[in-house]
């Protein structure tokens, strides 16, 4: 038991070696008496006042708060570092036992008035003035926080694939070189935050001289330069993407078909929706004429892209819906259109090979405008007072007219030569007197059957010249949409071209467009 008391006696007395303590308050009280007896917060801390009091300046970039592109202002939030030796503040630590540092509050001793040059606050001096930490030789440290809002020109040219440098000059607000020597510290970015608009690239600093007209000494400042690469991210989702898709959309417009009635109101509608996408982005860029966007470049292009096909559009509905009474295609029109521009986009006039149906005529000679065909269902004669119930035209196809009795349809040619005579199949020959002449069935019509077959042929003519008008009409009105069809496809192809050529050649145009999207979208 005894032995364990002397142990414990042992270890006491060591750790009282050990330990160092100190009763500093009584000596701290007098050290801030002695320091500040005689001192003068107004009078510059040097030995000799013909020296230059070296004052070494940087701050810690804590987080980019905000980027008005707008108004053109940077908004961050900076802890400034400033680091100088105070004659005045110097004590010997032996007769003050255990105080190596001090700390004063800023209005009580003196700092340099470092200023944002480039400041936009409202109060000029945005920090937040911390009190002074002092050690025994003097060394004086002072980092005042702050939210800065400094001025920035924003470069909106390649925006929002761009790059924006904004510099933060600081520098003594009364004192020249000569008086007050500012010295360059690397900024410090450790404890930086990350923004989810802005990447931060670098923070070089320069240190700057300038002199001025009124003094031959030189002021010295230092300039730290933000540089920031814009997240294109946001931008691609809300803008970029829905305008490509906006954009070919406006594609549609050439493969509507033209009797939807659709068409203007598409491209119109596409239109309209660009506009607004254009209002947003006038929304965020500053009202200058310095330089055009590049999504504005962009989006601008496309609506002119956008305009022309709803221009183009007017001619394709109207060749659409043209009027035979108009007048015909032009000779030039169907050479360069039907021909030259449909063999190039591997295109067939859908009339080409349609079968024509109802009587189909045997080749005839179209020289002889009395030369028609006509067909005649005798089921219907019994009953109906005209002598002819389907009729059309010869000079292009075959007869197949059947001219049985049993198929009750009777097919026959009227032609006029010297004199009025009637070709006809066997089953009409009887109420005429017939009479068979080189192996065919012959019939003259004697008389009271000669003016009705006459006011008959003259129905045939006529009705004849109408089906040959409206085939003509017909026939018109397919060329027509079919020129009309090969613009659509033609703009449609040319378009298309147009969109991707802009596409691509405008977003990518911009510096750093590949290495934004590899890294927002990586």
């Amino acid at each position: 038991m005894r032995m364990d008391t002397n142990n414990f006696t042992v270890y006491l007395v060591t750790v009282a070696f050990l330990i160092h303590v100190t009763l500093q308050g009584e000596h701290q009280r007098r050290l801030y008496k002695d320091l500040m007896q005689n001192y003068n917060p107004l009078e510059r801390p040097v030995y000799n006042d013909s020296q230059s009091l070296t004052v070494h300046f940087s701050f810690s970039l804590m987080q980019i708060m905000d980027v008005d592109e707008k108004n053109q202002v940077l908004t961050t939030n900076i802890w400034l570092q400033l680091y100088w030796v105070d004659y005045y503040l110097r004590w010997n630590m032996s007769e003050y036992p255990g105080v190596s540092s001090v700390r004063f509050p800023a209005d009580q001793i003196w700092t340099p008035d470092i200023l944002l040059y480039n400041s936009a606050d409202e109060r000029f001096d945005a920090t937040f003035h911390t009190s002074v930490l002092v050690n025994s030789s003097g060394y004086c440290g002072y980092l005042p926080p702050g939210i800065f809002k400094s001025t920035c020109y924003i470069d909106v040219r390649w925006f929002p694939f761009d790059v924006q440098r904004c510099a933060l000059k600081f520098g003594s607000w009364t004192y020249g070189g000569w008086s007050l020597d500012l010295q360059m510290l690397e900024a410090d970015i450790t404890g930086y935050i990350a923004n989810g608009e802005w990447d931060l690239v670098e923070v070089p600093g320069r240190r700057n001289e300038k002199f001025y007209d009124c003094c031959k000494e030189p002021y010295p400042d230092i300039t730290f330069t933000l540089v920031m690469r814009r997240r294109t991210l946001y931008y691609v989702l809300n803008l970029l993407i829905p305008c490509v898709l906006i954009s070919i959309l406006a594609l549609l417009v050439f493969l509507l078909p033209a009797d939807s009635g659709e068409k203007i109101s598409l491209g119109i509608t596409v239109l309209l929706s660009l506009t607004v996408f254009m209002l947003l982005v006038a929304e965020i860029m500053p009202a200058t004429s310095d330089s055009v966007p590049l999504i504005a470049q962009y989006f601008v292009t496309t609506m002119v892209i956008v305009g022309l096909s709803v221009i183009a559009t007017v001619p394709v509905l109207q060749y659409h819906y043209h009027d035979p009474e108009g007048g015909k295609m032009p000779k030039w029109m169907r050479v360069v259109l039907l021909n030259w521009c449909a063999w190039f986009l591997r295109m067939q006039h859908p009339g080409k090979h349609q079968v024509r149906s109802a009587c189909h005529n045997k080749p005839l000679h179209r020289g002889s405008v009395s030369s028609v065909e006509l067909c005649v269902d005798q089921r219907t004669m019994k009953t109906s007072n005209t002598n002819t119930h389907y009729v059309d035209f010869g000079g292009t196809d075959e007869v197949r007219c059947s001219s049985s009795a049993e198929s009750g349809l009777i097919c026959g040619r009227f032609t006029q030569a010297n004199e009025e005579e009637v070709l006809l199949s066997g089953a009409t020959l009887a109420p005429l007197g017939a009479r068979v002449r080189d192996g065919h069935t012959r019939g003259i019509v004697e008389g009271h059957g000669v003016t009705d077959l006459a006011k008959i042929l003259e129905e045939v003519r006529y009705i004849t010249r109408r089906f040959q008008n409206r085939d003509e009409d017909e026939s018109m009105r397919s060329e027509w949409k079919f020129a009309a069809a090969v613009i659509d496809r033609m703009c449609l192809m040319a378009f298309s071209f147009f969109t991707i050529l802009c596409t691509f050649g405008i977003l990518m145009s911009a510096p750093n467009f590949v290495e934004a999207i590899s890294k927002d979208f990586s």
